[in-house]
């Protein structure tokens, strides 16, 4: 499903092979993964963030981090994390915060005690009078329909929304959250610009790949296909990732769950008749002392292409 030899996984596995540990390998990719948006689009109106170029002394840091994550592990904290979203959101609050640009996360905006009007996700300094906001999201979508550019075609694996749909959701709500008459009382500087950050890997049938106005030509890509079409994989050493190592490209010493193609089919068969939520599955070498992604995909079942194609998909959010 296309040829991982210049993929953005070699990439990573060049640059940050050395991290050990899975919560710094996924800072490390929070931090210098492409962007999924193009920040230059006309249709952003500059209102999409990008991190600066990591420089050797965040590369340092994350190398002393990996070393001694004592830090990193109390910013996270004891419980376990479940959602995707909160512990990326978790991990860019620690890079804010050490950096010394973090003014407040996770801010909420009540209209009273029983209405939330919304959530900064990041107040940034912009200097002694002011903030910037900062919309964080980490995304995987799927492109459903190949035909066309329309963001509303890239849809999440459990086709409960759309880039498309997230994307007015964000720019007609969530960055005008500074604005509201509510958010002045919790404001502690005022907000001087609105952005969003974006992040992610979006995913094409059968490693193909479409033009798509607004994302970004350099952003992390991955395949998906339907269970009876496995046959057509290459590689024959899988992976179902689990929720929280999406982020990154798989790397580890060892995997007790590494499975060949007849061993997924049975697990994959397993999983969809307990439900029909689609699997990520990592393609993956096996080194000298460390099991590598080479790539990765989202396994779906059979009627996932019917139902992609459901009209309410285009107006959710």
């Amino acid at each position: 499903m296309g040829d991982p030899a210049d993929s953005y996984h070699a990439y990573f596995h060049r640059r940050w092979g050395h991290l050990r540990r899975a919560r710094v390998r996924a800072l490390a990719w929070l931090l210098d993964a492409p962007d999924l948006l193009d920040a230059g689009a006309p249709e952003w109106q500059g209102r999409i963030a990008s991190l600066a170029p990591v420089t050797p002394e965040i590369e340092r840091w994350l190398a002393q981090l990996d070393a001694d994550p004592s830090r990193l592990d109390a910013a996270l904290g004891p419980r376990v994390h479940t959602r995707l979203g909160l512990y990326a959101e978790k991990l860019m609050a620690f890079y804010f915060q050490e950096q010394g640009q973090l003014v407040a996360h996770s801010l909420q905006v009540r209209a009273n005690r029983n209405e939330t009007i919304g959530e900064f996700d990041f107040l940034l300094d912009a200097g002694p009078q002011a903030v910037e906001h900062i919309e964080f999201a980490t995304k995987f979508y799927l492109l459903g329909e190949p035909a066309g550019g329309n963001l509303d075609a890239l849809v999440g694996p459990n086709l409960a929304d759309s880039l498309g749909a997230k994307l007015r959701k964000v720019f007609a709500r969530q960055l005008e959250l500074g604005a509201h008459p509510a958010a002045q009382a919790v404001l502690p500087r005022p907000v001087v610009r609105s952005r969003a950050l974006v992040k992610g890997w979006l995913f094409y049938p059968h490693g193909a790949s479409a033009d798509m106005e607004g994302v970004s030509p350099r952003h992390c890509r991955g395949f998906w296909c339907a269970q009876d079409e496995i046959g057509e994989l290459e590689g024959n050493a899988f992976l179902i990732l689990p929720r929280l190592q999406w982020l990154p490209p798989f790397k580890a010493a060892s995997a007790t769950w590494l499975m060949n193609r007849a061993q997924l089919a049975a697990e994959l068969q397993a999983q969809f008749e307990e439900s029909p939520t689609p699997v990520l599955v990592a393609v993956v070498r096996e080194e000298p002392g460390a099991i590598l992604e080479v790539e990765r995909g989202f396994i779906v079942p059979n009627d996932w292409r019917e139902r992609a194609r459901s009209p309410r998909l285009k107006s959710n959010g």
